[in-house]
């Protein structure tokens, strides 16, 4: 499975450079950041109103809609985790990144991108008033955006390693810079902006994933200067040596099953309520682009994920005895100078498109739904939203500073979003809801649950052999979503008949 430490790690761990390829590096850097810059700039001519910039006024065409949702969810730490992962687990430890992340933005695109489009959203915090009423919206907003405080820290604090790897900048400036950056880019332009950046950045981003898979699978010992051949050998020899690591289904055991059916369920159906996904959706200029956008993301996400997958299977044949992320150390020990400078890049922009993202979002949730109720800011909705982009880029910032230990909340974010908030996504497109208590109870009871059963996960709480081990056995995200669904068919029928829709 994906672990929090896993992009840290890798970041420290970053391939060395001589003298010379320090200084491109620099200048490349230098430059690549003034361009960015430049992009966010001309997005700000575009931005009239709140709708300009929390989504980019429905305007995005095919090829930036898709474009900003694979640099959404493509990360570095995609990247790294999942080739980590298949070395030591095989296919079977990348069933939530890159196969159930994939087949989300298929399900999303197929299921969820049209209706949600249709409905002229701001953010999915309406859609709970919309369908619900104003207690599910702002039980719904409070929910999700601290989700993503440690996924921004996260992205802060892995630009800080790098930073500090090849520039020996001290960790604390590190953050602070790489906050800055990132503000820059979504303060300025808003979600025209991060869309830009976005669709360029993992343009460079998988370029320079292609050219390192591309070394690897040509040298001798796997292709001999044929990266499709590669390919081939570096199966048959899997087969023979880790046969194991070459299945998708878990063992027979009922523990492994219902952990497998827990990060396919997490992956597949816990990202469609966030924020981040659907922001996209609604920012597509109809609602066949936004669908379209998402299958096609989500098919090119499973394609380019597969590499840093393959990657970490081919580093049992070259590399045995190795130990640790195989990314970082095939790039090391196979790029040239001047493909070590390029693949830094790509690992820089991929951080950073992730970063502007995870901060876009919850600020938007915080600014439109929660602190626009403040009477000193109701009217002023761009003043609003950017000071809000702050806020959440300074909260990063805070968490970044406290240590590692504190990225742990960051595994909790898409379970987080399964047991509370699927539920009443999913009822209030296809059902036909009552009333709030009907989400009210869903959120809150799926919520509580998980955290209860979550924290006797975390605490090791050990249990009598017999139906109570079998109950801890259970995994947090089944007793989640079960009683969020329990607490809407119970709130259904504490409801009166279904409620005429609020405006927006």
């Amino acid at each position: 499975m994906l672990t929090t430490s896993t992009l840290i790690v890798a970041a420290e761990g970053m391939p060395e450079l001589n003298a010379d390829s320090v200084g491109i590096l620099k200048i490349a850097l230098g430059i690549y950041v003034v361009f960015l810059l430049g992009l966010s700039i001309v997005a700000t001519r575009r931005v009239r109103n709140e709708e300009d910039y929390l989504i980019a006024g429905r305007r995005l065409p095919l090829f930036l809609a898709w474009g900003t949702l694979m640099a959404t969810w493509f990360g570095a730490a995609t990247m790294f985790a999942a080739a980590e992962s298949a070395r030591d687990e095989g296919l079977r430890g990348v069933i939530l990144d890159p196969f159930a992340c994939s087949a989300t933005l298929i399900f999303a695109g197929l299921f969820f991108a049209r209706p949600l489009w249709r409905m002229k959203l701001l953010t999915m915090a309406d859609f709970y008033r919309e369908k619900y009423g104003e207690k599910a919206e702002i039980l719904g907003a409070s929910i999700q955006i601290p989700s993503y405080f440690a996924w921004i820290a996260l992205q802060y604090t892995a630009l800080s390693r790098i930073l500090s790897t090849y520039f020996e900048t001290p960790f604390t400036h590190g953050v602070l810079y790489s906050a800055a950056v990132t503000l820059v880019y979504t303060l300025v332009g808003g979600m025209w902006s991060v869309t830009l950046t976005d669709t360029l950045q993992i343009v460079v981003a998988l370029f320079g994933l292609v050219v390192l898979a591309t070394t690897v699978f040509a040298q001798p010992e796997l292709g001999d200067g044929s990266a499709v051949r590669g390919v081939s050998v570096m199966l048959e020899k899997l087969s023979d040596s880790h046969p194991e690591h070459l299945s998708l289904l878990p063992g027979m055991s009922g523990v492994l099953i219902m952990s497998w059916i827990a990060a396919w369920a997490t992956g597949l159906f816990g990202n469609i309520p966030g924020q981040d996904l659907q922001q996209r959706v609604f920012a597509s200029k109809d609602e066949n682009t936004a669908s379209r956008a998402c299958i096609l993301a989500g098919v090119l996400y499973f394609m380019f994920g597969i590499i840093p997958v393959s990657l970490g299977l081919a580093s049992h044949v070259t590399h045995p005895e190795l130990e640790g992320e195989p990314v970082a150390f095939l790039a090391g020990h196979y790029l040239s100078p001047a493909m070590l400078v390029v693949f830094v890049i790509a690992v820089v922009s991929m951080v950073v498109s992730t970063a502007t993202s995870a901060v876009l979002a919850p600020a938007t949730l915080l600014g439109h739904n929660l602190l626009n109720r403040l009477p000193i800011l109701r009217d002023r909705a761009l003043l609003r939203d950017r000071l809000c982009v702050v806020l959440v880029s300074a909260g990063g910032v805070v968490l970044a500073l406290q240590g590692q230990g504190m990225m742990e909340l960051l595994d909790m974010a898409l379970s987080i979003q399964l047991v509370a908030l699927f539920i009443p996504v999913v009822m209030g497109i296809y059902g036909k809801p009552r009333g709030q208590a009907s989400a009210v109870l869903a959120m809150s009871l799926g919520f509580s649950t998980w955290l209860i059963k979550f924290g006797l996960e975390i605490a090791e709480v050990e249990a009598a052999p017999g139906l109570a081990q079998t109950l801890m056995d259970i995994p947090a995200d089944f007793y989640g979503f079960g009683f969020s669904l329990a607490g809407y068919l119970v709130g259904q029928q504490l409801s009166g008949p279904p409620a005429e829709s609020s405006s927006s």
